[in-house]
């Protein structure tokens, strides 16, 4: 067996921080590797020593330059025949869940989707879930070789460790026949805030917000944390906010250290993508929200007024 591989998630040699996360947190059950596709980007090797990885195997080739589902199964599923690995990781991203179910499909392998805790050992990964919008937490066990399985971006501590890095180059076998999809344009949103799964720090905008002079007071005490935007479905469907930055069962999954949620009544749909946040902190008028049933903190009252006085204290 091979260890733990962990495909790395990049774009532009971007590198998405929970790939550091489950480089450090697979460390503790031996071996691990960090497989990287792309084009150009072997200089992008020794990030991943720091964080653990012994090996780095690197697939740098045309056909990688961008994510595309055929050719990085094809070229995943000859590298997993060829060197055995008892898992492989990914981050429960979009690139993510997309590459390990396809993957799973062709190995007609078991795969566990985001989860939030795992524990390995050779042919079984026992993984942790939440469920019921995270009312209930799922032990599943997958067995077989090799392991997939998604995981929740925050949930796992970067810790630096050194890694030998070795970089292995394996024979490129993807063709162009195995791209069934090509990316014509890519154009990205361009913010100074954090991107919304991997930020610290998350501050919500709902309903209550009333209309885009509420989101202007969500977004100041964003900025003023140094958080990312979110928002409830209630905010994107009223067109005050990016479908990309909406939080729940529709939306995406975040673990911020800290998660204000303001004028956001909590449905459980919204839970479901922000329950698990360490510390999550309310301001809604409506005293029975269900919001406050998770919340750390609350407060009862109309965001216009307590938004501002919070910003005013933490200038101070």
């Amino acid at each position: 067996m091979a260890g733990t591989w962990v495909v790395v998630d990049q774009r532009d040699g971007n590198i998405r921080k929970v790939t550091f996360e489950l480089i450090s947190e697979a460390k503790k059950y031996g071996e691990v590797a960090a497989v990287l596709f792309g084009k150009g980007v072997e200089g992008l090797a020794p990030e991943f020593a720091k964080y653990g990885a012994d090996k780095v195997y690197v697939c740098d080739d045309d056909l990688f330059a961008s994510y595309n589902t055929g050719a990085y199964v094809a070229q995943l599923e000859a590298m997993i025949k060829e060197y055995s690995p008892n898992a492989v990781l990914f981050g429960h991203t979009v690139n993510g869940r997309d590459f390990a179910a396809r993957l799973a499909q062709k190995l007609d392998a078991g795969l566990a989707t985001d989860a939030i805790d795992f524990e390995l050992s050779d042919g079984k990964g026992v993984f942790t879930r939440a469920i019921y919008a995270g009312k209930a937490l799922a032990k599943v066990e997958v067995t077989g070789n090799p392991v997939l399985a998604t995981i929740r971006a925050g949930v796992c501590e970067v810790v630096e460790a050194d890694g030998a890095g070795e970089v292995i180059k394996p024979a490129i076998v993807a063709t162009a026949d195995d791209v069934y999809q090509v990316e014509k344009e890519f154009a990205p949103t361009v913010s100074a805030r954090p991107e919304l799964t991997e930020a610290e720090v998350v501050v919500s905008g709902g309903r209550g917000c009333k209309g885009p002079d509420g989101i202007k007071v969500v977004e100041e005490l964003a900025d003023l944390l140094g958080a990312a935007v979110g928002a409830s479905r209630a905010s994107v469907d009223s067109g005050w906010l990016g479908h990309e930055l909406q939080v729940g069962q529709t939306g995406k999954v975040v673990n911020p250290n800290l998660y204000v949620a303001c004028g956001i009544s909590g449905a459980i749909q919204h839970l479901a993508g922000m329950s698990s946040s360490k510390y999550i902190a309310a301001i809604n008028t409506d005293p029975e929200a269900p919001i406050f049933s998770v919340a750390d903190f609350g407060v009862v009252g109309d965001l216009f007024k307590v938004i501002p006085l919070l910003i005013e204290e933490l200038q101070k």
